[in-house]
């Protein structure tokens, strides 16, 4: 069932924890300050661990702070979690993946993590439906929820079969090394020559077969929109419905840059749908498009943990890290929607790609301008915690350099 992703026995691992229970979170960056935040504001001890230079790290929030040389394999995952372990204690704390690659490596190991953390996450079995995107897709489709039209080349010989009427994108099917190797999520392609050189340089890369090409939905950010969720035992806890306005790159958006939450109950049947099929447990965001010509909303990618603009949740009613440490505690959670309106902001990367839009002419910087004037929550910057946004500041440079900012 679902509600195994919890701990089979909690008063045991209470019995055995070395202090209060805490939240460990696995990456610094604004995402995992996000989370830090999120349960120090409750008095919860919080761990991060990070294998790049870290925001994290001077929020008064984080109790703890271990550095290590890397988070992406497996084996190296583990051995960060045993030296906090050996380090801190930690007995009984909440697992907080902020990547992909560690929610894989969770997955696979959750049995045995089990006897030192609470692993909020389910198992691979669940996990395939999000962690490989071909799997997404093939599963939407048995749902019959809409997807973009796709094509699983896995030969270059296979792109014959690929009608080029309309502009494509090319993305990974998994997409850790893709985006390391790349800083971007997808290449477009507009002609039969495009689309072959992206082939290649994307086979080289990527392992055999991983290779997607699908059609390119008309329209930017503002077409899309996203369903987030605590889900527990087959329905939501806490849901929250937004819309991208914008989004770095403009065109295939690596992450949200400003984002307002909605009013859509459309896209909660599919979204359920897709987890309760998927079994799934834990914090979600499915990603939609939606498609002018036909009016669908359809399914581009779904994320297993949380994600970049998740404390927009805060202000909007639903504060998704502390729900899910509640709900890993087997205290009570009051089922809530997020309320309609509030606004989010990344200023680090919303204002750079806004002056690039400006001066291509797809933004006037007066409605730029007027758009600031109506955030509710920045994704850093905090009265009340201010050194990780000073410390944002003087890391832009390195953080230009590392993540293509």
């Amino acid at each position: 069932m679902i509600r195994s992703a919890r701990p089979a026995d909690t008063r045991e691992l209470l019995r055995r924890r070395d202090q209060a229970p805490g939240g460990v979170v696995l990456g610094g960056d604004s995402q995992g300050l996000g989370i830090a935040r999120s349960l120090g504001r409750h008095g919860i001890p919080v761990c991060v661990i990070d294998d790049e230079t870290s925001i994290s790290r001077v929020s008064r929030y984080v109790r703890h702070f271990v550095r290590v040389r890397d988070l992406r394999s497996e084996s190296s995952l583990l051995a960060a979690l045993a030296l906090a372990r050996s380090r801190h204690g930690l007995g009984g704390w909440v697992l907080y993946p902020t990547r992909d690659e560690n929610v894989a490596a969770i997955a696979a190991n959750r049995q045995a993590l089990t006897s030192d953390f609470r692993v909020p996450t389910p198992d691979l079995a669940s996990i395939r439906y999000v962690w490989d995107k071909r799997e997404t897709y093939r599963l939407a489709e048995q749902l019959s929820i809409p997807i973009p039209r796709s094509w699983f080349p896995r030969t270059e010989a296979d792109l014959a079969e690929i009608e080029v009427a309309a502009p494509l994108v090319l993305k990974p099917a998994i997409k850790e090394n893709f985006f390391y190797a790349t800083h971007v999520k997808a290449w477009r392609a507009d002609t039969r020559a495009e689309l072959v050189a992206g082939f290649r340089r994307a086979a080289a890369i990527v392992g055999d077969g991983e290779v997607i090409v699908q059609e390119m939905i008309p329209g930017g950010g503002e077409e899309q929109y996203a369903y987030c969720a605590l889900f527990c035992d087959g329905s939501p806890v806490a849901s929250m419905t937004v819309r991208r306005r914008r989004q770095h790159p403009s065109d295939f958006g690596r992450a949200s840059t400003y984002v307002e939450t909605i009013d859509l109950p459309e896209l909660a049947e599919p979204s359920l749908r897709f987890l309760k099929a998927a079994d799934y447990y834990g914090l979600v965001e499915l990603e939609f498009k939606h498609d002018p010509r036909d009016g669908d909303y359809k399914l581009l990618d779904v994320n297993a943990r949380t994600w970049g603009y998740h404390t927009l949740g805060g202000p909007a009613g639903v504060d998704f890290s502390y729900l899910l440490f509640r709900d890993q505690l087997g205290q009570p959670v009051e089922a809530t929607h997020a309320q309609p309106g509030v606004r989010w902001i990344r200023l680090a990367t919303d204002v750079p790609n806004a002056v690039r839009d400006v001066r291509a002419g797809t933004l006037r910087s007066r409605d730029y301008l007027r758009s600031l004037r109506h955030v509710n929550t920045e994704a850093v910057f905090s009265l009340r915690d201010p050194l990780p946004g000073l410390y944002e500041i003087a890391l832009l440079p390195y953080l230009a350099v590392k993540r293509g900012l």
